[in-house]
């Protein structure tokens, strides 16, 4: 009996750590699982071509090259997909960031739409998937008024704004129909009734090329810009990741120049006197708040001359709080100097002075006061808005103007501030045809690739003097010119030629959504990462977010730097397309030019989600 009951016993105690050890087994499963879904380094299954791969490989040695370069870069052999969820992450304008980090934001002041970077141990060191059913976008012109929905599986502003006609869902495709809030019946007709007020001729806005450059403050789905593109008009349309997400997305995605960026504490990261044209239609904006601050900042942009048109309820005064806010900002800016140019119905359009006569007229003490005269109005990276006036320099007060040839000759005439750099015309012109040479050479490594619209949104990450944007601008694309936040100021000269682009620190993400470009010119980009503590890896999982699916790098570098970049290829899915020898001239000695593509792949999720 005692023997049974012994054996009895441990089948008891055999059947407890079973149990266990098949609870310990679960509890191992669900939260590593979980665990591994909170950092977004799932397990996802990519497809391109016919070849399945899991992005975490199956052997033990598969995550890792050996150390290369006598043991000084690791590079790894696949890198994990971020969780489905994620195919839209925009890490520095990331909210669940803001909240997991608990930052003291003051949401009046729209800090919470401001740029946070998350810090190194929360990167997201996988690559963006794109969304269920996605499909390479429609070419220009056409993406102008359709889009793919799958692309951007969101509707809710076309229920919401479907009385403005801002889009409509027809289909599987998102059509816009050229509406917005204030112009439901159309931006073309809206943008000619603004030239009409101004007596531009023929009512177009851009007066014979006097005007080039506009700043379009809550913009939308960039309707405004879309058509002034047929005027020989660029505008830069800007709206934050606010409750009308997607706007931007839209924009892109339609091939419209567009931008992430909100009025909040920061200046805008553009140099002073960019823009010729502001405008904001229903945007939304209190433009009393903190002094005016956030209208001058407006001033802060525009030109000498620079015009702000604004169409809102508050200009039409109908009842006792629009006339009260409209008394408020007739009082604001004339206080500015701004003159009333135009106003009829509910858009008024004010304009800025050619001169300084106006702010030394002033009592002394008038709010707002003038800057400083140690404040450098072109400084545009994570620099605090200040309320106070910014006046011209001697020089342009004497000019009566920013001194600018009409466009398309601004492009190639060498700009007024140049001599800001100390750069001569000579140097100027140099840069301007040795870039022009550059990008035939481009085109030629890319025409086995590429069908004619095949690209649409480019971006120079290193644009110096905008001379590679110039020299593509026979082309049918539009460029975001990046000016490095550490090296010299030049985009106030891009600005100048007519171009438009921003100012960025590369060691952190873009201000922009996943998929928004179609080629990456990167010309030197990675030799300047090696003076500052960052990663050429990070750089490399970032542009791979940023580009299209079937879009194309250029990779302009020494050729060591090429040859790392190479080792990346099969992680990041890319494919070498063309290699050359860039020494043509002085210039291109030692660089070589290297041109990419980015396959077109799926998770396992999305193609169960397309089905």
């Amino acid at each position: 009996m005692r023997g049974r009951a012994d054996e009895a016993q441990k089948k008891r105690l055999v059947a407890g750590l079973c149990v266990v050890a098949t609870f310990l087994i679960f509890l191992f499963v669900y939260y590593g699982s979980f665990f591994e879904s909170q950092i977004h380094h799932g397990a996802s299954t990519v497809e391109y071509g016919s070849k399945l791969t899991s992005y975490l490989g199956g052997n033990d040695d598969s995550d890792l090259d050996s150390k290369q370069d006598g043991g000084e870069d690791i590079v790894p052999k696949n890198f994990p997909v971020c969780d489905d969820r994620h195919s839209e992450l925009i890490p520095c304008l990331d909210r669940n960031l803001i909240y997991q980090m608990r930052l003291k934001l003051d949401l009046s002041l729209m800090e919470h739409y401001e740029r946070h970077c998350p810090p190194t141990e929360r990167r997201y060191n996988c690559l963006i998937p794109p969304p269920s059913g996605y499909k390479i976008p429609i070419k220009w012109p056409r993406s102008r008024d359709e889009v793919w929905k799958a692309n951007i599986p969101h509707t809710h502003l076309a229920h919401e704004k479907s009385d403005q006609n801002w889009m409509v869902v027809k289909g599987d495709k998102i059509s816009f129909p050229g509406g917005g809030t204030h112009f439901h019946y159309g931006a073309d007709k809206y943008i000619a009734s603004i030239a009409n007020m101004l007596n531009f001729p023929n009512n177009i806005l851009n007066n014979e090329g006097r005007i080039r450059t506009v700043l379009d403050v809550g913009c939308g789905v960039a309707s405004f810009g879309a058509y002034l593109l047929s005027s020989d008009i660029i505008a830069m349309s800007l709206a934050p990741n606010d409750v009308h997400q997607n706007q931007i997305q839209f924009a892109l995605e339609r091939g419209i120049p567009a931008y992430l960026g909100v009025l909040g504490t920061k200046r805008l990261p553009y140099p002073s006197r960019s823009f010729e044209f502001a405008h904001c239609s229903r945007c939304r904006i209190d433009w009393l708040q903190r002094d005016g601050i956030l209208l001058l900042e407006l001033d802060r942009l525009l030109r000498p001359g620079g015009y702000f048109a604004y169409s809102s309820p508050e200009a039409y005064a109908q009842d006792e709080e629009d006339l009260r806010i409209w008394r408020e900002m007739s009082v604001l800016v004339e206080r500015m100097c701004w003159k009333i140019a135009a106003k009829r119905n509910q858009t008024v359009i004010w304009v800025k002075p050619l001169t300084n006569d106006c702010y030394m007229e002033r009592e002394p003490g008038t709010q707002p006061p003038l800057c400083r005269s140690g404040d450098d109005p072109d400084a545009a990276w994570n620099v605090k808005m200040e309320a106070c006036i910014t006046p011209y320099s001697d020089q342009h007060h004497r000019a009566r103007g920013s001194g600018l040839s009409p466009w398309p000759a601004r492009l190639t005439t060498p700009p007024p501030r140049l001599a800001d750099f100390g750069y001569s015309n000579e140097m100027f012109e140099k840069d301007t045809e040795l870039w022009q040479g550059r990008v035939e050479s481009y085109w030629n490594l890319l025409s086995p690739k590429i069908d004619p619209n095949t690209l649409r949104n480019v971006m120079d990450m290193k644009a110096n003097f905008g001379s590679f944007a110039a020299a593509l601008n026979d082309k049918n694309v539009w460029v975001m010119n990046v000016v490095p936040e550490n090296g010299p100021n030049t985009l106030k000269l891009i600005y100048d030629r007519g171009l438009i682009g921003t100012v960025h620190d590369w060691c952190e993400a873009f201000s922009t959504y996943p998929r928004t470009y179609d080629l990456l010119h990167a010309w030197t980009v990675f030799s300047d990462l090696e003076k500052k503590d960052c990663s050429a890896q990070d750089l490399l999982i970032e542009m791979d977010r940023i580009l299209r699916p079937t879009g194309f790098i250029i990779v302009r570098d020494k050729k060591p730097v090429v040859e790392l970049i190479k080792k990346y290829l099969p992680a990041l899915h890319w494919e070498g397309v063309a290699t050359a020898d860039a020494s043509g001239s002085e210039q291109d000695e030692d660089e070589v030019v290297f041109v990419i593509q980015k396959k077109t792949w799926l998770t396992s999720e999305s193609l169960r989600g397309s089905d």
